[in-house]
Formats: C-alpha cells, structure tokens, sequence
C-alpha cells in the first residue's frame, strides 16, 4: 500500500471522527441524546492505515438504571408533595380555617347565655352557625373537587403510559429490522427507546428485562407484561367495584379481559404518588373533617334539646348532618337499601372505612386503615357496628360484601335546621334522660 493511500486512510479516519463531534455538539440539549466516540483501529495486513471500526454510544446500563429508579422515586415524592400542599394551604389558613369560625359559634352562645332573649344575640348564633356549617361543606366541597381531579390525572397518566408502551415496541421492531440489515443498531433510535424508557420511570415503577441484550420487554411490578418485544399490552381505567366515585388502574391482558390492580401495586412515578396521596392523606382528611362534623352536631344538638325556646317547647335538633355511604359489590345477592348513625352509639363512629362481608350466617366488620375487625350485631333485619346501622333489599348470601364509608362525606350534609329565632331553646327546661340525640341524620340508600 502506498503512502498516499495510506494518509489518505488518516484523513477519512479525522473526518469521521470530526463528523462525531460535530453530532454530539449539535445534540447537547437533544433529550435523550449518549454522546458518541469513533472507535479507530489499525488497518489490515494488506491494507495498513487506519479504519473506523465503531461510532460507540457512551451509554451505562447500570448507571441508566440507578437513575431511572431515582427518578420513578423523585417523580412519587414530587406528585405527593403538590397535593399535600393543596390540603395545607386549606386547612393552615388560621384566618380562613374552621377553628376561627368554630371560635366564633362559641363565642355567639356566650353572648346569647348573656342575654338569652336579645333578638341580636339569636340573630348573632344562627348566622355565625349557618358561617361555620357553610365552611364545612366548601371543604368537602373542595376535597371532593380534589378526587375528581385525581381521577382525571389517572386517566391522563394511563394514556400517557399506554403511548409510550406503544412506541417501546414499535422501537423494538424497528431496531430489530435495523439489525437485520446491517447487523448494527442505528444509536439514534436505541436513544429514542432509552428515552421512552425514562420517561415511563417518571410515570410509574415497572421492571425491565433486556432480552438477548437487544429486546426491551417492560412488565409491572407484579410480573404483569407492558411490552413483549413487539407486543404492547394496555392499562385502563376502571371505575371502583367498592366506590363508584373512585377510578382504580386495570390491566387489559393479550385476551381482552380487563383485570383491577390492587393499589399497592404501583408505588413509584407519578401515578404512585397519586394513589398513595388519595389513600394516606385525601381520603383520611376527609373523613377527620366529617367526623369532626357528625361530633359537633351531635354534641350541640343533644345540648339544644336540654333547652326551651320562646315559645316554651322542647328544643330540637340544631344541625342536620349527612348520613355515611354505603356501596355493596356487584355480585351480591343483597344490597344496601338504608344506612344511617345509630344516635345511641355515635361515640363509637371512627374515621374510616369499613369491609363487611357476610359469612356462614353473620357479619364481619374490618377496619380498611387498621384491618382491625370491629363488633357487630345481626338480628336478621338490621345490622349495627361502629356507630352506625344498615338495613338490606333481602336475605344476605355467603360472600355478600359491602364498603362502608361512615363520616367520608358527612361535612357535605351539615345545616342549619333552625332558622326561627324563637326555636333557639336558649332556656334551661327540664332535664331528661337523653344520652345521646336523635340527630336529623339525612337517611341513604344505594342499590350498588
């Protein structure tokens, strides 16, 4: 070989590096992009000189991985922490917040202990009441508003989810021809398949097994498959067999049976910080701003009815409330057909929700926050637990289940029931046995 030829092999070798460069300077801030280096070698025996033997993507499985799994966590802790925020801003508002307006109720009962038959001071407690019931049901409002907007950022994530699964195994077909005919994977679109695989860390946890070094097969966190080589596999939304207001994750399988997945499944991405958000603080905070509402109408109205109003009656209840909700399973043989508190157990009301499911002749109660199982009583017609009871469309059959949530929406139903100044019973009358009120709970049924 001649020296021409042989210099001849250094420039294109220069030129080919240079052309690298050029391309990882032009990508810099292309997302996704592996820098690339030219990988020289030495020339054959017959032609000497240098050859390109590789253009190489720098690119780190093990390091790729450790920041994916970094970024699915990120992404959970980022998501979480909008929503909390959105309930602190609520309820740390000192001006804004119940406890002002709780002060204020009080306060409106001293001056009317005061002056019991001052028009001004009756006045004063009926508007301070109608105040402080019309922040509780903004506040469910505003929480409720809070679920349905959770439900709605499910959907969009399982569509973004379901995209970018689409695209993986449209890469791993179109990386599998590239190899095919050229015996090289093309780097820009390995990129592209690492990006999309980045990406879908940033939405949810799942595992990736690489098949012969070259297939990306992607699987949930229980073995579920996402993406066999070319094959992808959906995620839908479903609406909750326990809770028709809730949208739960299913997984559609190669046969077009859609199948729920448990909650716990998906933990990490922006999907795991929803649905921990929904269960750990939205729905929790929501039933503590629901009991504490059935607490004080029933304390007040139990205290109202102590008294006598101008027109020398009994007083009655102040408050109304709204009664707990119940949704039985699709399958079952009964229903749900009334629920409401049992007014002479209302201390026993938790914040929570409750499972009931009926077996070999009588109820089981479990609390969904402990698992602790809660006593019941079944006569045949009315069952009664944790301060509540419900009564069914017909004879329960073995399995029969039903989701109980006690004081979950209870703040949406809180009002005044009393607006005649002369019915504020602000007399001392007659003291009677009343251990607990006979609360005007606004009485529920259901036929799920």
């Amino acid at each position: 070989m001649s020296m021409f030829s042989t210099g001849l092999s250094g420039l294109n070798a220069a030129q080919n590096a240079l052309s690298t460069t050029s391309n990882n300077i032009s990508n810099v801030y292309t997302p996704g992009f592996n820098r690339e280096v030219t990988l020289l070698g030495e020339g054959s025996a017959g032609t000497r000189g240098v050859q390109v033997d590789d253009i190489e993507r720098q690119f780190n499985r093990y390091v790729a991985d450790q920041l994916n799994n970094a970024r699915t966590q990120s992404s959970a802790l980022e998501k979480y922490a909008q929503q909390v925020e959105q309930i602190d801003n609520l309820l740390a508002d000192r001006d804004a917040g119940l406890a002002p307006l709780m002060q204020n109720f009080f306060s409106g009962l001293e001056d009317l202990t005061s002056a019991p038959s001052d028009p001004a001071s009756r006045q004063g407690v009926i508007g301070t009441a109608q105040t402080l019931s019309a922040q509780f049901r903004s506040f469910d409002g505003y929480l409720q508003d809070m679920q349905s907007n959770i439900n709605s950022e499910i959907k969009d994530e399982i569509t973004q989810v379901n995209n970018t699964t689409q695209q993986v195994a449209g890469l791993n077909r179109e990386i599998a021809l590239a190899r095919a005919r050229t015996g090289e994977a093309p780097n820009s679109l390995l990129n592209q398949r690492d990006h999309l695989i980045a990406e879908l860390n940033d939405r949810m946890d799942f595992r990736l097994n690489i098949q012969d070094g070259k297939t990306y097969n992607v699987s949930l966190p229980n073995g579920q498959p996402l993406v066999t080589g070319t094959d992808a596999f959906k995620l839908t939304p479903l609406q909750s067999e326990s809770d028709p207001q809730r949208t739960v994750i299913g997984y559609r399988d190669g046969g077009g049976n859609v199948i729920p997945l448990k909650e716990d499944v998906i933990t990490g991405g922006s999907i795991g910080g929803l649905l921990r958000f929904r269960e750990e603080t939205l729905d929790k905070t929501q039933d503590q701003i629901g009991q504490l509402a059935v607490s004080l109408t029933t304390a007040f109205n139990e205290q109202h009815k102590q008294g006598v109003d101008l027109n020398g009656d009994q007083g009655e209840d102040f408050f109304t409330i709204r009664a707990p909700q119940a949704y039985s399973s699709p399958d079952n043989s009964a229903k749900v057909d009334a629920i409401a508190f049992d007014p002479t157990r209302v201390d026993d009301l938790r914040a929570t929700d409750y499972q009931v499911r009926y077996d070999s002749g009588k109820f089981t109660a479990t609390r969904q926050d402990s698992g602790e199982t809660v006593s019941t009583e079944w006569d045949g017609d009315l069952l009664a637990f944790g301060g509540m009871t419900m009564t069914f469309d017909g004879p329960p059959s073995q399995g029969d289940t039903f989701n109980v949530q006690p004081v979950r929406r209870a703040a949406a139903g809180m009002d005044v029931r009393i607006n005649d100044l002369d019915k504020i019973a602000a007399a001392q009358g007659p003291v009677r046995p009343m251990p607990y009120s006979t609360v005007d709970f606004q009485s529920q049924s259901t036929t799920r």
